[in-house]
């Protein structure tokens, strides 16, 4: 349910409906404006709904939202949020963000390597795999911890915040002290013990759409990290599970419109999983730009054809240059600016 306070409400009417709902065993989300007020409640419907509240006063207008997600709607907050990638970077509201970097951390010289270009190149973050979900057991799972300290190291040498995966719920921890941002990966996104922990932790989470999810499991996922208190989610589409073979999946930029109409949070798009083609990652970054997205996931290796993982889909540094230097004009001319300082 939403609560539509009239515009310029008091403190102590906002107040007193917040002490009401608390009284009956509801959560109760403010977002606030210049203007007017909007209370998200989560708690029991029958219980919430008995409570009357369109005659209190400084109260405009009730909304009982028959959406599975409330907090992450547009109708909850009508503005764009604006999520803090470090202390350097932004993405939403009409800042656009690049991550980009390897599928996988390798050594410290490859890191330095991508994260000096990336930086060139105007990448507001350094991306990469410390920790990898890999369908082969057999293949190549990542550096763990090693990994972690070798990006941020290259990431601070670079002036770059870094974002990169979480796998399992123990590790979320350690992860945090390491990323500026979290991510959760497709095979995770419904990972409710771990979205749940991620909303207690104070790092803003980057959550990839699930192989065959439909949009309104996104939402509601995404649900799971704001009721836990943490506001800065970032969505990324990043291709879903069709009958098509001839790309790695099939990317669904009409979703991404969609999500510009049902969400305030920002919307990414990760081109590289998506079409896992590299010659196919610079036009699908350029349509994710006219679609609406907020900004792009790329894979960038100073050698592809020598990459542990996801080689065939990964741009090498001239290659992700020259994307780069394409995008911006669309950037512009979408209404959007760089979201690096």
């Amino acid at each position: 349910m939403l609560v539509i306070m009239r515009d310029h409400a008091s403190r102590e009417e906002i107040d007193h409906v917040v002490e009401l709902l608390e009284e009956a065993g509801a959560q109760a989300h403010l977002s606030g404006g210049e203007v007017k007020t909007i209370i998200g409640v989560i708690g029991d419907r029958e219980v919430v709904y008995a409570l009357e509240l369109e005659g209190l006063p400084g109260v405009e207008e009730v909304i009982r939202v028959l959406k599975p997600y409330k907090l992450v709607s547009r109708d909850f907050r009508p503005e764009d949020t604006v999520v803090r990638l470090g202390s350097t970077g932004a993405i939403g509201g009409g800042a656009f963000a690049v991550m980009a970097g390897p599928c996988s951390v390798e050594s410290p010289e490859q890191m330095r390597a991508v994260a000096r270009a990336a930086a060139d190149a105007g990448a507001a973050m350094l991306r990469g795999g410390a920790y990898k979900p890999r369908s082969s057991p057999y293949a190549f799972q990542g550096l763990g911890l090693e990994g972690l300290k070798m990006m941020r190291e290259a990431a601070d040498e670079a002036g770059l915040p870094v974002v990169t995966e979480v796998l399992d719920v123990r590790d979320a921890e350690t992860v945090a002290e390491w990323a500026d941002v979290m991510q959760v990966g497709a095979r995770n996104m419904q990972n409710f013990m771990m979205l749940d922990e991620l909303g207690k932790i104070g790092r803003p989470v980057l959550l990839k759409r699930g192989l065959s999810a439909t949009l309104e499991e996104l939402l509601s996922a995404a649900e799971y990290v704001l009721k836990n208190g943490n506001r800065d989610v970032i969505l990324c589409e990043r291709g879903i599970r069709t009958f098509e073979t001839y790309t790695r999946n099939t990317l669904d930029l009409a979703g991404v419109a969609a999500l510009k109409t049902l969400t305030h949070l920002p919307v990414v798009v990760d081109p590289s999983h998506a079409t896992g083609r590299r010659d196919l990652v610079a036009p699908m970054a350029r349509a994710s730009v006219m679609a609406g997205a907020d900004g792009l996931m790329v894979e960038v290796h100073p050698d592809p054809e020598r990459a542990k993982c996801d080689g065939p889909q990964s741009l090498d540094i001239l290659a992700f240059s020259a994307m780069m230097e394409s995008l911006m004009p669309l950037v512009e001319f979408a209404g959007k600016r760089p979201g690096v300082a």
